[in-house]
């Protein structure tokens, strides 16, 4: 089959139907096209097209006045947070500067011994203290949502945009690898993200690791804002000052048609109307630009004073386990370089903790003078792991742990991460293709298409109740242990085209039941409502992700 587009561009079940059937490469051609316009792809020129003609201007815009009062309201909230921090941070340093002072007025005496060592477990407690009052003082010049700090929300993602550039100017391309991506993550809770390759599943970690600057939204953890992206805010920019423009032409436009048929009395009239008219807007313009300002100074600063403490606090492990550990440094090397680049050189403590952790891993000391090529492929990712876990993390990223390993192998290292997920009270973010997997190790499930979060519900719901046609499509691919009932099965392929129409009125993620979101329209939502009440009532039977009705 020849295409002009890339494989990129094409979605791995149109390929795979294509192959099949040659017949459909009409229909096919359409599907690419509409995947290629509305998800993935699109020339500056077009982005600049379709994001001028749907953007829209926000009606509630408050006075200039109003906006000001509440800025200064928020930098006195958040004055009142830095001076109770460092108030806290100088009574901690002071309390450690007095035990110094006393331990050395005592080190010369050799009687005071007892004294001298219980100064010095104080000693050691008040500098933990003080880390952690100045790593309060430092959170507490950057954004915080009390909000999510109350509810347990460990990590929270708010309309999260990562677009890459291909090509070079001026016949580059916009990649929008994660478009409008948003969930929450309660502490100790398994959260998986399953989807086909390239769908933006890696892309959505790497961009909560700091891997990558993001293009637009907000990514909290522990309720502080560690990373932003300001597109979005200069895009309201740009296009409230072209709109205001573009409004103020229309007013003067109308003005001079109007003078020419009133008589020059009421001329003045007219005029000052029409000028009371332009001020209210260039006003409004002025407080939308004022507020966006404001948000872009306020994420840059986040981007750049986020604590790295913090951030060591979430861990990846990721999918490759050959090209994620260096050649050329022995496994010691590879589990310990965190710590170092922490500043902790303490060689007999560094090497006791990688003993630690690579026996928590299943493997043994002796591992740890070896290279990552001396080992098998499992044997590599809990090295990968013990990376990862060396840093003592809260939340942890897995990117496809298990892809490249074979069947035996990733029964181990699931049970491996269940373990250590108990033993450890860890948080994690489990990324992987295959559903059945991800249904045995999550409490939630997201599923992502062409960047998009498509569905998100728990992992039981997700599989009594599946609505979006991807996600019957993903659940259909599961093979089936069974080889008569595997021969059997169909694949049903995803065509957007054919199952989706959006001409009328585009999709948004909505609560179709409560914890279960479905990107859909009013005229989808009804119709899931209305098969969520068939299959409660047995007229519908799920199998193998498809609808068999009792009539049939």
């Amino acid at each position: 089959m020849k295409s002009s587009k890339s494989p990129q561009d094409i979605s791995s079940n149109e390929i795979s139907e294509a192959i099949v059937d040659e017949s459909k490469n009409e229909s096919l051609a359409l599907a690419v096209n509409e995947a290629f316009e509305a998800n993935n792809v699109a020339t500056p020129a077009e982005v600049e097209s379709y994001e001028r003609s749907h953007h829209r201007e926000d009606k509630s815009v408050p006075t200039l006045e109003e906006t000001k009062k509440r800025y200064a309201e928020e930098e006195k909230v958040r004055r009142e947070r830095k001076s109770v921090a460092k108030a806290a941070l100088d009574a901690a340093k002071a309390a450690l500067r007095k035990d110094v002072d006393a331990r050395r007025a005592l080190a010369a005496d050799p009687s005071k011994a007892d004294e001298l060592a219980e100064l010095d477990r104080r000693i050691a407690e008040e500098e933990e203290a003080v880390e952690n009052a100045d790593l309060a003082y430092r959170l507490a010049h950057i954004t915080y949502k009390p909000e999510l700090a109350e509810k347990k929300t460990l990590l929270a993602v708010r309309h999260l945009r990562m677009f890459f550039k291909l090509g070079t100017w001026p016949n580059y391309v916009k990649l929008k690898a994660v478009h409008d991506v948003s969930f929450d993550i309660q502490e100790g809770e398994t959260f998986g993200i399953v989807g086909e390759s390239g769908c933006g599943k890696s892309t959505t970690g790497r961009c909560i690791m700091h891997l990558y600057d993001i293009t637009s939204g907000s990514i909290y953890y522990k309720g502080y804002r560690i990373g932003a992206g300001d597109r979005w805010n200069k895009k309201e920019i740009k296009y409230s000052r072209i709109h205001t423009k573009e409004a103020i032409a229309k007013l003067q436009a109308e003005l001079a048609a109007k003078l020419v048929t009133l008589p020059e009395a009421e001329h003045a009239a007219a005029t000052k109307e029409t000028e009371d008219k332009i001020n209210a807007l260039k006003e409004r313009q002025e407080v939308i630009v004022s507020r966006q300002k404001h948000k872009i100074k306020a994420i840059h600063y986040d981007n750049v004073h986020a604590p790295r403490r913090l951030l060591n606090e979430i861990q990846m492990i990721f999918q490759d386990p050959v090209d994620s550990l260096d050649p050329r440094m022995t496994v010691e090397d590879i589990i310990q370089e965190g710590l170092r680049i922490q500043g902790k050189r303490n060689r007999a403590e560094n090497h006791a903790k990688t003993v630690d952790i690579l026996k928590k891993v299943g493997l043994v000391p002796e591992h740890a003078s070896r290279y990552p090529h001396e080992f098998s492929g499992g044997q590599r990712q809990r090295i990968g792991i013990a990376r990862a876990l060396i840093m003592n993390p809260k939340l942890l990223i897995c990117d496809e742990p298990i892809s490249a390993l074979d069947v035996s192998i990733r029964a181990q290292i699931i049970n491996l991460l269940n373990e250590l997920k108990e033993e450890m009270g860890l948080t994690m973010i489990f990324i992987a293709h295959d559903l059945s997997t991800v249904k045995y190790f999550c409490n939630r499930i997201a599923v992502m298409y062409f960047g998009n979060l498509v569905e998100l519900t728990t992992s039981d719901e997700l599989f009594r109740h599946p609505l979006h046609p991807y996600t019957k499509s993903l659940l259909s691919a599961i093979p089936q242990p069974n080889p008569f009932s595997e021969k059997r099965r169909k694949r049903i392929l995803y065509r957007p085209d054919l199952v989706h129409d959006y001409s009328e009125q585009k999709p948004t993620l909505r609560e179709i039941l409560p914890g279960h979101f479905v990107l859909c329209n009013d005229k989808e939502e009804e119709a899931y409502r209305k098969e969520i009440a068939d299959i409660d009532s047995g007229k519908i039977i799920l199998r193998e992700g498809q609808e068999i009705r009792q009539e049939d």
